[in-house]
This record gives C-alpha cells, structure tokens and sequence, in this order.
C-alpha cells in the first residue's frame, strides 16, 4: 500500500492511495497562497496600480519592467493570479480510478485534474459539496473573466532569474508549473463526471474495496472517508470539526478500528477560539459603525459567512445597528443564501427541526425580508444606485488579489474611519495587504477556523485508536513562530508518518488475507474429519476462479465421456487425469511411544540425538536415521527398501490423516 503526496499545503490536500490495485485520489485542494504574489485586479481603472515603479535588480542585470512592479518595498507580478496546482508528475493521474472528496474547499483543482490528464474515472462527493463547490468555481472563473489582463507574465518564471528575485518571489515552490483560472467549460465538464453520495452509503470499488463519506461536522456535506476492503480498513479524516457549528456533527464511531488514519485539514489557526473571535469581530464592527466609518469583510461566498450573519443577526438589536445596511457582494451570493436554506438533511439536528415548522433554518433569510442584508452579483447596476454608508459589506476574495473587495480597498483604504476584518484563514493578512500599503484604514485579525486543534485531534486518536497514523510533515513539530510550543504538535505513539510535496509514503501493513467464497454444491460434498475436540477440517479439491476481485472456489468439471472412435486421436486432445488427493498427515510423534514401538519391532540399538528442531534417531545396526522434527519426518535408509517401508508405517501410526 502506498501513499503518493501531490501538494504540500496541509489544509489544501491532495494525496493519491493506491490500496488493492485500486488508485484513489483523496481530495485535490488548489493552494490559491500563490495568488499573493501578484497585483490585485481593480474592476475600475486604478491610477496609483498603474503609476508603480517597475522592478530592477540592483545591478541592473534583470530588467523585467513589463512583468514586475514594486510597491511598498515589495515586488509583485504584474499579470493574471495563479495557482499552484497538485503535483502532476509523480504519478501518471490517467491512471487515477476515483477521487473522494471530502468539502467544497478541496474540490478547487478538480477541473485541472480531470481536463488535462486523461482522467477518465468518477469523482465521489456530497451533494452540498457539489453545489456549492460549483458556485465556488463559478465566482473564481466570473472574478477572473471580468478583469481580463492582456499579457501574461512568464519571464521571472526562468530558474535563473528567479533565483536572482527578491522573496518572497525568489522562494516561491514550482513557479513554471503555476497556471492561469479555469474556464466555465472546464468546471462543467469536470462537475460532470461527479457522482452524488450519502452518508454512510458503501461504494463498491471493482469489487476489491468499499469506500463510504461519514459526516465531518466541518462545512455543509463535508466527508471524512472510509476505505476497506474484508480485512483491511484505511480512515482519511480531512477538515472535520466537533464544534457545535450549522453542519451536522462529526461522526466519530465508524473511524474505529483502522490500520491506518491519514489525518490532513487540522486548524490553520491552533491558538484562535472560534468563539472569541467572533466576540471579537462583533465588538469591531459596532465600534466602527458608531465611529461613523464602514467595514468590510472579505470572506468566500460561502462557509463561515453563515455563522458571521447568524452572529450578526443576534447582535444588531443589542448593539442598535438596526439601521445599519449589509451588503453581500458576490456573482454567486444569492444561489448560496438560498443553497444554506435548502439542504435541510446535511444540517445540524436543532436547525433540521425548523424546516418542519415550516421556517427557514437560517436567520439571514430574516435579514434579507426585513431589508437588513442585500446582495449583489456586483458593485455595478442596482448596487452603486442604492449603496448608503456608513455601511458593513462582506465581499471576495479573502486574498485581495481579485473580486469586488479590491475596489473597496482602494474607495476606502485612505481613510483611518474604516476598517478591514479578516475571518478567512487562508491567507496571511499582512501578505494579503502588502499592495495597498501605506494603508490609512485599521485592520483587525479575527481568523475563524473550527477545524480539529492538536488538544482535540489527540483525543480523538486516543478514542479512535488507528494503528498508524500519516500526516502531513507541519504537524509533527511547532510553528516556526511559536518553536517552544510543544502542545501545538502531534505527540503520539507510535510516532506519525509525516509526509511532504512529493513524498511517496510506504504503509507499514501489508495484506495478509484474502476473503473467498465456496460453491454450495462444493460445500456440500465435504466430509470434515475432526482432528483435536471442537476441530475438525476437511480437504478441498476446487477450481479457483476470480473475477471483479472475488474469489470463488468451484467443483472440478469432470472430463467429457469420451465417444468411441475408429481415428487415434492426437494425445494432446485427451482431457487431464485428476488424480484423487494424497491424504494429509496431522499430529506429533511421541519419542518415548515410538522407541517402544520400534523395539517391538526388533530394532533395540537406537541412539537419540536432540537438535534445535526435534530429534534424530540412529538406527546403528541397520544405519539408518530417522529425523523427528515439528513440522516433517524424514527416514533416510540406504538401499533397504523393506526397512524404510516398515519404518514409514510405524510412524503413520502416531499421525492422523485427513
């Protein structure tokens, strides 16, 4: 059993299984960190983007005017965003059987995968995953397509200029393999080939294995995976949470006894409450509205924003912000508000008892009729006539590199009244903000993030018991920040198997058993002898035959009577003899039983040898030995075939044949 690792980013996994000649992808996570690298793309002409200085190296060796521009002492790409994709070379992906998706944030690089490598297997998700990782891809294609940049830069990409860059650029992993956003035709050909499943429902796999989603408690339809064959069970526990959040709760019982767990999407944020930060980002956002400014909130379409409305929705009557407008910006917010609403079955149970009310299982279908949150496919038409501030908008992407939050940065970052929260995780604030430096508006970090932390995922494993555990590398050591934190790292024995970008992972458990089924009439024709109380076995003669990966033992077809013929037929033609079985022989040979018999017999003169295995019997006056050992006998006896004959039947005497 191997483990192939294709991306390196911890929360944005993409391994590949190969288990029992099965090839399973297990998730393919776009690392979208790469984006960082570039400008943002502003929807309306920005002068002070345009106007930054082109970069030069020192010596003036490197001029990349067209491709790189400085901006508050760092450097930036100036060209379409990219992403660092899985790794395609390790393995042949054509090769690929399925991919098992565990939540609509690791499902971003399926497009890449299925449209370029041959791939011509089935992809296995839940249907929230599917939908609202459609819409996911929808936006990122829609922010892409609406700011189209007309050259593309591939210069700085040379390894040798590269090396010469300043970092982060000069750091930055597999640069040539960076790619530009997907097209619509490519998410809908991949979505395609998407096949829905249900919690608990079992996949048969070619026969050979079954693989089953169990609930994650992370996101809305988000899957921990079961893989197992009749002896053999593998666990992938991907971005699970056990916070009471909108998602039903994880489940927790069916990762019991596995060989191996492969444990990836932990909490990119191990020393942030959730709870707190959302204390935090409530508190923020009252203190700035009062203060007369606005807030903006750059977040997905989709996920935590639920929770942040939810929290809002309680808050407002307290805080009176019942005047205040939201604004939800994004080409997909209105499928996703009413998406949350309509997948009752994948909600937590107390939000599932609303629906039979009837009433909606979320507040901000509340906020929405009373006029409180509205939404928008963009800030052009109907926003831009009915837009009153001061004012809260929640818009993408987190990153700041596209999407409509780009020209909120540059309407409202020159002023020290408004205020920019982060919630999303993914990517590091400052990074996010280094291109709109200097920045006059404040900031406040509040990352919510309820994925497993290291004190929860070790108590799960104690509960669970897995007799392997594989995780990527960053969670068998501290932070780099924070190097003395030893509880902020996995401490288990045996110690886990850490992988990285690359690595090819040998699982330490090999298949021992193999299941297989006999024929009734087989079956039927057994005659079990018993060999010891409570025993008793039975010699088979069978035809093995497999197919689709079961095994399934046969009668021996008995030879055609052959008709009576004038002609000799070639002797190849004649069917093969079936001999009947030779019996087995059970049992031990008692030493003292068996010298009293011998001298029975006549023969007296016996030497004893005792040997590591048993004994060795020497017959001196008729040169002969017999070796007496657990597992054979042997009588070597030259030239005396009567003595070896009689010798041979006094020790069938003490074994049992079957």
């Amino acid at each position: 059993m191997k483990l192939y690792c294709l991306s390196g980013h911890p929360t944005l996994p993409c391994n590949v299984l190969k288990f029992k000649s099965t090839t399973i992808m297990l998730d393919c996570g776009l690392d979208t960190t790469s984006v960082l690298n570039f400008l943002p793309l502003p929807l309306v002409h920005s002068p002070r983007l345009s106007k930054l200085p082109s970069w030069v190296s020192k010596d003036g060796t490197i001029n990349l005017e067209k491709e790189l521009k400085e901006c508050a002492g760092r450097v930036f790409v100036d060209s379409q965003p990219e992403f660092c994709l899985p790794e395609r070379e390790l393995l042949d992906l054509s090769t690929i059987d399925v991919i098992l998706i565990s939540n609509y944030h690791c499902m971003m690089a399926l497009p890449y995968i299925t449209e370029h490598t041959g791939f011509t297997g089935t992809v296995y998700a839940t249907e929230p995953t599917l939908q609202i990782g459609r819409l996911l891809m929808e936006e990122l294609v829609k922010f892409m397509e609406r700011v189209p940049k007309a050259q593309s830069a591939t210069c700085w990409k040379n390894k040798e200029i590269q090396r010469m860059l300043p970092g982060p650029l000069k750091d930055a992993v597999d640069v040539w393999t960076w790619k530009r956003s997907y097209s619509m035709q490519e998410v809908n050909s991949a979505l395609s080939k998407v096949q829905l499943v249900g919690y608990s429902q079992k996949v048969e796999l070619f026969g050979a294995v079954q693989v089953s989603p169990l609930s994650s408690g992370y996101s809305l339809g988000s899957s921990n995976w079961v893989i197992q064959s009749h002896h053999e069970k593998v666990a992938y526990v991907s971005g699970s949470s056990l916070l009471t959040t909108h998602p039903q709760p994880m489940d927790q019982s069916s990762l019991k006894n596995s060989d191996v767990l492969i444990l990836t999407g932990l909490t990119q944020m191990p020393t942030a409450n959730p709870d707190g930060m959302l204390g935090e980002f409530c508190s923020n956002l009252a203190m700035t509205i009062r203060a007369g400014g606005n807030v903006l909130v750059p977040c997905y379409s989709s996920g935590v924003i639920y929770d942040l409305l939810e929290c809002l929705y309680q808050f407002i009557e307290s805080a009176n912000l019942g005047t205040t407008p939201f604004y939800f910006i994004s080409p997909v917010a209105n499928s996703s508000l009413e998406f949350s609403q309509i997948f009752a079955e994948w909600l937590c149970h107390n939000k599932q008892s609303k629906v039979y009310l009837p009433e909606p299982p979320f507040p901000h279908a509340e906020l929405i009729q009373t006029n409180k949150l509205k939404h928008y496919p963009s800030i052009h038409g109907d926003f831009s006539s009915e837009f009153r501030q001061p004012c809260v908008v929640f818009t993408g992407h987190p990153s700041l590199r596209f999407g409509d939050v780009v020209h909120f940065m540059e309407l409202w970052g020159k002023s020290g009244l408004n205020t920019i929260i982060f919630t999303e995780p993914d990517f590091s604030y400052l990074d996010a903000l280094a291109p709109y430096q200097p920045l006059a508006m404040k900031c406040v970090y509040c990352p919510i993030d309820t994925r497993l932390n290291f004190h929860q995922v070790s108590k799960l494993l104690k509960e669970v018991q897995p007799l392997h555990v594989v995780c990527p590398e960053q969670y068998t050591q501290p932070p780099l920040t924070q190097s003395h934190r030893s509880d902020l790292m996995l401490e288990l024995q045996p110690p886990p198997m850490p992988y990285r970008r690359c690595s090819v992972l040998n699982l330490p458990f090999r298949r021992r058993y193999e299941r297989v089924y006999i024929l009734p009439e087989l079956a039927n024709s057994l005659v079990p002898s018993e060999i010891k109380p409570g025993v008793s076995m039975a010699t088979v003669s069978a035809v093995l035959h497999s197919k689709d990966n079961k095994h399934t033992l046969q009668s021996v077809p008995k030879p055609p009577p052959v008709p009576p013929s004038k002609k000799r037929k070639r002797v190849m033609e004649e069917p093969p003899v079936v001999l009947a079985p030779k019996p087995l022989l059970s049992g031990a040979v008692p030493l003292e039983a068996f010298l009293a018999t011998l001298q029975k017999h006549g023969i007296t003169e016996v030497k004893v040898e005792e040997t590591a295995d048993g004994h060795i019997l020497h017959l001196q006056a008729e040169d002969t030995l017999i070796q007496l050992e657990e597992d054979g006998t042997h009588i070597v006896c030259d030239n005396n075939e009567p003595l070896r004959t009689t010798l041979r039947d006094l020790v069938l005497r003490f074994l049992q044949k079957l």
